[in-house]
């Protein structure tokens, strides 16, 4: 038997996170397997707030805000598990951050997350942000369910 393979746009992630602007670092989660994966994207513009000081003349995608985003993208794999419906998934942990690459204006950072330990309320994933293909950041993420 195979698995329904979920989508959600930008208002059925706000229904499920509940990040705001300018805070809310995913556009859309093209796929998502819960339990199991999810790949989402944030299209960057030069109007996002924090790259009027990160930096000014140069702008670059803040790398704790690539690795937000990633665990923004994350959130379906837990949070659409019946026993995880209405939880929120709280940011517990990040190991192995590696950034590869700079992010900048008019980039698209696709994403793809794959849960790789569920215990209880604690999933842990593997995270890897990439633009036009090539791998700009990776990083381990832990999530608690609350």
């Amino acid at each position: 038997m195979s698995e329904e393979i979920l989508s959600f746009n930008i208002q059925e992630i706000m229904d499920m996170i509940p990040h705001r602007y300018p805070f809310l670092l995913v556009d859309k989660i093209t796929e998502c397997i819960p339990g199991k994966y999810s790949k989402g994207y944030k299209n960057l513009t030069i109007n996002e707030p924090f790259f009027e000081g990160h930096f000014p003349n140069n702008p670059i995608m803040p790398g704790v805000l690539q690795i937000e985003a990633m665990a923004q993208c994350a959130a379906p794999i837990l949070l659409k598990l019946p026993q995880f419906e209405g939880k929120l998934a709280l940011f517990a942990g990040i190991e192995n951050a590696r950034f590869k690459s700079i992010v900048r204006p008019g980039d698209r950072l696709d994403m793809e997350i794959v849960l790789t330990k569920l215990k209880g309320p604690i999933g842990k994933s593997h995270a890897t942000g990439r633009v036009d293909g090539k791998v700009v950041v990776e990083a381990d993420l832990t999530v608690a369910m609350t």
